[in-house]
């Protein structure tokens, strides 16, 4: 590979120094002590905010999020790249500029709803691949799970951050948590085998044509159809929420950060 093939956009950067600045007030303003846990629900003060530190968090969760969406998407090109797909660099995949993996529905609208309503974060990007250029079914298996295991990665280091330094300002504590856990949670979504989304694209290669020629016709729809089943039905939410609560205790996730960390970061509420 070119050592010109690989080079961070200013827009990459940018988000780094938002998701630094927001865990610099985070951590200089901490939010108020957790007046209560019960049944799962964390209660806050809402008097004693410290709204600086509360923005810091929002900073500090949105702005990894979007530089993990960013590494998401990155990691399917590298990967291809690597495979044989050379177009994916014309395309500037390869610069880790968040606009050249946006679709309008798919990186933001999609995303933005199901975070807000549900609380589930989406990757949300997308990266068109040449698949007849890659070497082999291998390869392309390795593209769609490049994806989710870059979030997982991520998950384990913010969860390892926190290990390490136990007597770090709780507002990073909270935020850090909160962004282990959403890294997590895209992990587990997109690993899930349905078409469209990562974990089907890595078996795909693998499967008779006519259960491929299947999910090429499910594949705009059967996302959609589970993303409205994990918000308007219960019991299937909380099979997906136990299983991503299995991986974040695995990876040595906070529960209980975590859950402080998802109170703040929703204010509004």
């Amino acid at each position: 590979m070119r050592r010109s093939a690989v080079r961070p956009s200013p827009i990459f950067l940018a988000l780094l120094a938002v998701t630094v600045a927001g865990g610099v007030l985070a951590a200089l303003f901490p939010p108020p002590d957790v007046a209560e846990i019960i049944g799962g629900t964390v209660f806050v003060n809402s008097a004693e905010r410290n709204y600086v530190g509360v923005a810091g968090i929002v900073l500090l969760v949105l702005g990894g999020w979007a530089v993990s969406l960013t590494l998401h998407e990155f990691g399917h090109a590298i990967v291809a790249y690597r495979g044989g797909d050379r177009e994916v660099a014309h395309k500037g995949y390869l610069t880790m500029d968040i606009r050249r993996y946006t679709d309008p529905v798919l990186s933001l609208v999609l995303p933005l709803l199901i975070l807000a309503i549900g609380g589930i974060p989406l990757p949300g990007g997308a990266v068109w691949i040449n698949q007849w250029a890659l070497r082999s079914r291998s390869v392309s298996s390795a593209v769609s799970l490049a994806g989710p295991l870059s979030n997982l990665l991520l998950g384990v280091l913010f969860t390892a951050a926190v290990a390490i330094f136990p007597g770090m300002p709780t507002g990073l504590l909270f935020g850090l948590s909160l962004l282990a856990l959403f890294q997590v949670l895209a992990f587990v979504l997109n690993i899930l085998p349905v078409p469209g989304l990562d974990g089907y694209g890595a078996i795909e290669p693998y499967l008779p044509p006519q259960a491929r020629e299947f999910g090429a016709k499910a594949r705009p729809w059967a996302p959609l159809v589970l993303f409205a089943l994990l918000i308007a039905v219960p019991e299937v939410a909380e099979v997906f929420f136990s299983i991503a609560y299995f991986v974040f205790d695995a990876v040595g996730g906070d529960h209980t950060a975590a859950m402080v960390g998802m109170e703040l970061f929703q204010f509004w509420r």
